[in-house]
């Protein structure tokens, strides 16, 4: 009788509602036993499988919990973090389970602006002029400033407060939003910001794997639309991006050093790079797979997923990733006002356009939208396949033109001051737009 071999164990860090949680397990549960952890007291895994609740804030509470299922179980053979704070997780958790990972440090500076400049800068990697303002401190008189510059929130993700100031006019009003951002997020760093000069260009992303501190490109995107402010808004990705074998190269040279010098050397990493005369610009390196669904984009070899390629990586086992054939794109649908959903109109038009392959709307009726700076979330997403890279990108802005979104406003009740209306406590509905 054939005795069945038994299956690696991998460790699965994920929060509550990611996107990559499931491609990471429909990955993941080809080729290994799956533990799922996450934190809260809402178990995010359905019976069949096993699932763990961490206190991430506990870390050697933690260890004790995956020391004690190790233990009954067996020895995990690899660990995963699926976002941002995942990765930090794992990276902490790694040297207990005798795995190995990045640096606890290297994973922090990941999600951290100011720290991954500072980095950089220490590297000798090229970074633009920059200036980390403390919000809880009476601010400078800003007579200096080599306009235009960014401000950006350190630690949030996506583009959420990050806004173009092209005087100290709007570097003030730009100051005031973010602070009211930062206020209502209990996850944010309320008092810190980073300030730098705007890097012009083209820009693209770069997905990849690090093995021993050697990057591997898995692809780079193209981002068609100009990304020039006030706000930046991310809506489409086309590979393969029309970059010749040189450049391409020197982005993959460049984004190698960054993460060298945050002191990653192990997995998945995501980087936004600015293109110009004077060479590649690192905007970010995360430590992590490409966000929302674009995953969905990249198939290699034999029609391999990223998820399945990073899960491999992980578990050690031989890859040679060889990129499909065509092109792909996605267009994250922007939030194009701030209001209440009341219906989407033109999806049968948008989804008959030739090379649309999906379309995923996340929202739903009665939902609040709120575009940028102080929002945080997309519509949904829109996927394309062609012969180019051009055929797809003009897919998706066609069927992007098919779609309306019609929206109610925002009716919040204000308390107006009694002698503004004669009645104590007398309070009035009005059309109230959110800071």
């Amino acid at each position: 009788m054939r005795v069945p071999l038994k299956r690696p164990r991998l460790l699965l860090i994920a929060p509550f509602g990611s996107y990559r949680t499931a491609p990471f397990l429909a990955a993941a549960e080809r080729s290994a036993e799956v533990v799922l952890a996450s934190e809260g007291t809402a178990n995010i895994v359905d019976a069949g499988l096993p699932g763990l609740r961490l206190p991430f804030g506990d870390l050697p509470a933690c260890q004790a919990i995956l020391t004690e299922e190790a233990r009954r179980r067996g020895p995990f053979q690899a660990i995963l973090g699926l976002d941002d704070l995942g990765a930090e997780i794992a990276g902490a958790l790694a040297p207990s389970l005798g795995l190995a990972g990045n640096p606890p440090s290297a994973l922090a500076i990941a999600r951290r602006k100011d720290w991954a400049r500072a980095a950089l800068r220490g590297a000798g990697v090229r970074v633009p002029w920059h200036r980390v303002l403390a919000l809880d401190e009476p601010l400078p008189d800003f007579t200096d400033l080599p306009f235009p510059l960014v401000l950006k929130p350190v630690a949030l993700s996506g583009s959420r407060g990050v806004m173009r100031v092209d005087d100290r006019v709007g570097l003030y009003e730009a100051l005031r939003r973010l602070r009211a951002i930062l206020g209502r997020d209990e996850r944010a760093v309320w008092n810190r910001a980073l300030l730098e000069r705007f890097v012009p260009g083209r820009e693209v992303a770069l997905e990849g794997l690090l093995t021993g501190g050697v990057l591997q490109t898995l692809a780079i995107f193209a981002k068609p639309e100009p990304l020039d402010g006030p706000f930046f808004e991310e809506t489409y990705y086309i590979t393969p991006a029309d970059l010749d074998p040189a450049l391409a190269e020197a982005v993959r040279r460049e984004v190698e050093a960054g993460a060298r010098a945050y002191g990653l050397r192990e997995g998945p990493v995501h980087a936004e790079c600015r293109l110009n005369g004077d060479g590649v610009w690192i905007i970010e390196i995360a430590a992590r797979t490409i966000g929302g669904l674009c995953g969905r984009l990249l198939r290699f070899g034999a029609g391999l997923s990223l998820e399945e390629l990073v899960v491999a990586h992980a578990l050690r086992a031989p890859i040679v990733p060889v990129s499909r054939e065509g092109a792909a794109g996605v267009l994250m649908i922007p939030i194009p006002g701030l209001g209440i959903l009341k219906r989407v109109e033109g999806l049968m038009a948008a989804d008959r356009v030739p090379g649309i392959v999906e379309i995923v709307i996340d929202v739903r009726a009665g939902q609040e939208l709120i575009p940028l700076p102080e929002g945080a979330s997309y519509l949904g997403f829109a996927f394309a396949e062609g012969a180019s890279p051009a055929a797809v990108y003009e897919a998706l802005r066609t069927a992007h033109g098919h779609l309306r979104f019609v929206l109610a406003p925002v009716w919040r009740p204000a308390v107006r001051p009694p002698e503004a209306v004669g009645v104590p406590g007398t309070t009035t509905a009005t059309a109230m737009p959110r800071a």
